[in-house]
């Protein structure tokens, strides 16, 4: 089973209107306060798997703005990581990054302390849609830091948010042939959702913002499946699309429900412990999660044994994400259930799902509405 590490700087310069992820704007950073803490937390990690440790197959640097720290700081918890786990000889280590604060020396920076792979938050190529989502860059901006990211690192990847408002299927077309010309081996397209305590989420109760409706979202989304398809980069998981064998190794490993350490502020983790797995949770707040620390060698607000049936749940609802699926056999010898043969043909009927050689996946039509064929079979 593979095993990953995420470490979480918890740091923006800016918070995005539609972002609900664990970011917050401070004058001043505590940067070695921070790495010093991420280092603790991962010793006590490390600790509660005893010396039969597994081999630690990718990194990742979520956040927050992880482009904010300095590469030395990114070289550290590396260097730390492959001293407590036995590092997998092609070990995937991804630094997520913002266009505003790519450069050169920052890039050469994390390049030479061991990132192998950039995932950068480019979001649009148009100004208009670049000030509308917050975003601190703009378009010329954004390809500037593409360019700099393909000479500097081996891997790349960039994110885009589709779905805008007014955006029509001509304007994504246009958009996504500009994002493909790159050349890069991934891309992350996300429609844009509405998180609750967004600001968007205020300017849609208000009535301030309009979201297409469901028959072109799903049209702007046939239209991403076809032209990734075209050039090269079919989709792997529902929002994720790649050259094959360039998937992003970490994400693979929530999705097929692997083991991962979740370090830093607000991270959560998923950990195989004595025969066992376990939920971790680490506080919140880059402040208490920093005392907590301090106290008791990490910052877990929960930690708790995860039920099969929980187990169960969260399996299916993430591995029925991937376009490869569920493997049946695999799903049924760990968890002792599996969805009735009964749901399955009934949901293949309706052309949502196929059932070959004991793997249940997702059709095109299925991807659609996968939130309604993941509640059928769980239910």
């Amino acid at each position: 089973m593979s095993f990953g590490l995420y470490v979480h700087w918890p740091y923006c310069a800016r918070k995005c209107p539609y972002c609900d992820f664990n970011s917050h704007v401070r004058p001043e950073r505590d940067e070695q306060g921070w790495l010093a803490a991420v280092c603790k937390e991962m010793a006590v990690v490390a600790n509660l798997q005893g010396k039969d440790r597994p081999v630690l197959d990718s990194i990742y640097f979520g956040g927050g703005t992880p482009s904010l720290m300095a590469g030395k700081t990114a070289g550290r918890i590396i260097a730390a990581a492959a001293e407590t786990w036995p590092p997998a000889p092609d070990i995937e280590i991804t630094l997520e990054a913002n266009p505003a604060s790519a450069e050169a020396a920052r890039f050469a920076d994390y390049a030479a302390a061991g990132v192998t792979r950039l995932s950068l938050g480019v979001q649009s190529f148009d100004d208009a849609a670049l000030k509308f989502l917050g975003r601190l860059h703009n378009a010329a901006e954004a390809e500037a830091a593409l360019a700099l990211a393909l000479k500097t690192f081996p891997r790349v990847s960039f994110d885009l948010i589709y779905a805008r408002p007014e955006q029509s299927v001509e304007d994504w077309k246009r958009e996504l042939a500009k994002a493909l010309s790159f050349g890069t081996e991934h891309l992350s397209l996300y429609q844009l959702t509405v998180e609750p305590a967004t600001p968007f989420s205020t300017m849609q109760r208000r009535g301030l913002l309009h979201l297409p409706d469901e028959d072109l979202a799903a049209a702007l989304y046939e239209t991403t499946a076809e032209m990734t398809e075209a050039a090269g980069l079919p989709a792997y998981e529902i929002s994720n699309y790649a050259r094959p064998g360039a998937e992003a190794r970490h994400n693979l490993i929530y999705w097929r429900y692997g083991s991962y350490a979740g370090l830093g502020p607000g991270a959560h983790g998923r950990l195989d412990l004595y025969g066992r797995r376990y939920a971790t949770v680490c506080e919140r707040l880059p402040e208490r999660w920093r005392e907590k620390v301090e106290k008791q060698g990490h910052g877990f607000a929960v930690v708790e044994e995860i039920t099969p049936e929980a187990g169960a749940h969260e399996n299916l609802l993430m591995s029925m994400r991937l376009k490869e699926g569920l493997d049946l056999a695999a799903y049924r010898k760990c968890w002792g259930v599996a969805p009735s043969a009964e749901k399955i043909e009934a949901l293949a009927r309706l052309g949502l799902l196929t059932c070959e050689n004991d793997r249940l996946a997702a059709t095109a039509r299925g991807a659609l509405v996968l939130d309604k064929v993941i509640e059928e079979l769980a239910d």
